[in-house]
C-alpha cells in the first residue's frame, strides 16, 4: 500500500519563508525581497506567501518580528530602575538595532502612517511607557506626547544619518549627543517638588491623573482634558 508523501506543516512552511526573506534582505538588500524571489528561495509557490502573510507587507512584518525577537533574546532582561537610565538604555539599544539591521530598518521606514509595522508600533509603545515614567517622576517639562514624538523622531533621524555615512567615517558620539540635545529640551532641571515649576507640575499631574482614586472615568477624562489644555496654554500663551 502506497504511503502518501507528508505535507510540510503550515508553521514549518511559514518559518522557512521568513528565513528565506531574511537571508535575501541581509545578503541582497530590500530591493531583492519580492514575492517571486522569496517564493523561489523558500521552494514554494507565490500564492503560498499570499495565503500565509496576506501581502508583502505582512511578510516584512513577520521578518521584522523574527529579527527583533532574535535580537532581544541576546540582551539581558533587566528590571526597570531609574527612569532616565532606562530611557538611555532603550535609546542605545534602538540605535544599535537600526545599525545592525540597516535594510530592515529602511524597509520598515517606507511604510506609511496608515499602515505602520507592528514592530514599529510596539517600539513606540515601549518608548511611551518609558516617557510616562519620566513624567510620573516629575522629570518632564513638556507633555508626554511631545516628549515621545521628539525622542522617536530624533532616534529615527540619527540612525538614518549614521547609515548614510560610510562606517569608518561615522561619528561614534553622534547618537549620544543627539539624545542629550533632546533631553535638554524635554527634561525639567530637577524632579518636581512641593514648589515646582508650573509646567513640570502639570506634566507630572497629567501622568498620575489616570490612577487617582475616587474619580469616575468621566471625571478622569475631564481632568486630563483640563490638564492638557493648561499645558497647551503654557506652551503657547499668545496662541
Amino acid at each position: 500500500m502506497a504511503v502518501a508523501p507528508q505535507t510540510p506543516a503550515r508553521d514549518d512552511v511559514r518559518s522557512e519563508i521568513v528565513r528565506a526573506a531574511t537571508r535575501l534582505l541581509r545578503e541582497q538588500g530590500a530591493q531583492a525581497v519580492t514575492t517571486r524571489a522569496v517564493a523561489q528561495a523558500a521552494g514554494v509557490q507565490a500564492p503560498t506567501i499570499y495565503r500565509l502573510f496576506g501581502d508583502k507587507n505582512g511578510l516584512v512584518d513577520a521578518v521584522a518580528e523574527a529579527v527583533l525577537a532574535a535580537y532581544v533574546a541576546t540582551k539581558a532582561d533587566t528590571t526597570p530602575g531609574d527612569p532616565l537610565a532606562d530611557l538611555r538604555s532603550g535609546w542605545h539599544r534602538h540605535v544599535e538595532f537600526g545599525l545592525a539591521n540597516p535594510e530592515l530598518f529602511r524597509l520598515l521606514g517606507t511604510r506609511g502612517p496608515d499602515d505602520p509595522s507592528p514592530a514599529t508600533v510596539a517600539g513606540i509603545d515601549v518608548l511611551r511607557s518609558r516617557v510616562r515614567r519620566l513624567a510620573a517622576a516629575g522629570l518632564l517639562r513638556v507633555d508626554e506626547q511631545r516628549a515621545t514624538t521628539m525622542i522617536h523622531a530624533a532616534g529615527t533621524g540619527v540612525i538614518l544619518a549614521l547609515l548614510e555615512t560610510p562606517a569608518p567615517q561615522r561619528d561614534p558620539g553622534l547618537a549620544e549627543a543627539m539624545l542629550d540635545a533632546v533631553l535638554g529640551g524635554i527634561l525639567a532641571s530637577a524632579p518636581a517638588t512641593p514648589d515646582p515649576g508650573v509646567a513640570a507640575a502639570a506634566v507630572t499631574f497629567a501622568a498620575t491623573a489616570p490612577d487617582l482614586p475616587g474619580l469616575t472615568d468621566a471625571e478622569r477624562a475631564l481632568l486630563t482634558e483640563w490638564i492638557h489644555r493648561a499645558l497647551t496654554l503654557l506652551r503657547h500663551p499668545h496662541g
